[in-house]
């Protein structure tokens, strides 16, 4: 009787935190948008790399504080997959935040969600996830098209970016093999962080920047690192993993509301649409899988 009703027990406890988790988890999504808009308003003072920057030295203090790394103990072969996560994570960050200055934040979220989209896909094997590729990439070609004023410097780097967080996910996953906890990725913050350096010290000896631009790049570091960071650590313990994949969806739905609402970076009709056939290339595959 017991033995029967154990797992019953657990299944209602994590349904009842299930609610809990995805309230989360879309929260943590606008705040990383709504980081990286603030974070632009820093770009005339600062450019994207000052706010880069700034926002891997606080993503560092953040996760030192809370893994607490202890770099001494790491192995040579520990090590390379840590600096190689910092080298990824330094570019991706940079590539997305100069796409955002470019493209604005819309698009440039939704090139760079192509990354873990990809490596999602990648790992199937079904007709449906074919179809789901398909419609993705005919959303990228809808936003990519020819135009007069297309920025494709701007859409490479947010292409940049995507390769950027699929090799980040697929370092993480190396990292937390070899590296007990969230040690390795704190490790590889703070080189990230360490790397960036010599930006902070230029600019703060060439061209101070004024209390407001250094305030936006703090907030953005905030917003798009430490929020998100805790918060995913909160939900990974109360969301199952479809439903996180799921969720993770509105990200390139998010960044273009917050675009046009806090940088008035408003988004056509033909690229709403590219935008929510990236979306529900995504969702399709995550609900067939779990189906």
């Amino acid at each position: 009787m017991h033995a029967a009703s154990a797992p019953a027990t657990a299944s209602a406890r994590h349904t009842a935190r299930e609610p809990a988790g995805l309230v989360t988890l879309v929260g943590s999504a606008l705040s990383n948008q709504t980081g990286a808009a603030v974070g632009s308003l820093a770009f005339p003072a600062l450019g994207p790399l000052g706010v880069v920057a700034v926002r891997q030295y606080v993503a560092a203090v953040v996760l030192c504080a809370v893994a607490r790394p202890r770099p001494r103990s790491f192995t040579r072969h520990q090590w390379w997959p840590v600096l190689l996560l910092a080298l990824v994570f330094g570019t991706m960050n940079l590539s997305l935040y100069t796409a955002i200055d470019r493209v604005g934040l819309g698009l440039a979220v939704t090139l760079e969600f192509l990354g873990p989209l990809a490596i999602a896909l990648s790992a199937a094997r079904r007709r449906v996830d074919a179809c789901c590729a398909l419609v993705a990439a005919a959303g990228v070609v809808t936003l990519m098209r020819p135009q007069p004023s297309a920025d494709y410097l701007g859409m490479g780097l947010g292409l940049l970016a995507a390769v950027c967080w699929a090799s980040y996910i697929l370092l993480n996953r190396t990292v937390g093999r070899r590296i007990p906890g969230a040690r390795g990725s704190a490790a590889a913050a703070a080189v990230s962080a360490l790397m960036f350096l010599p930006v902070g010290i230029v600019l703060a000896v060439r061209d101070p920047p004024a209390p407001t631009a250094l305030a936006y790049a703090v907030v953005a570091g905030v917003l798009s690192s430490a929020v998100p960071y805790l918060a995913d650590m909160f939900t990974l313990r109360r969301v199952s993993a479809p439903a996180f994949g799921l969720l993770m969806s509105v990200n390139p739905v998010l960044a273009g509301l917050v675009g046009w609402i806090v940088l008035g970076q408003s988004l056509g009709p033909v690229e709403w649409a590219a935008v929510g056939a990236v979306v529900a290339a995504n969702a399709l595959s995550v609900l067939a899988s779990r189906r």
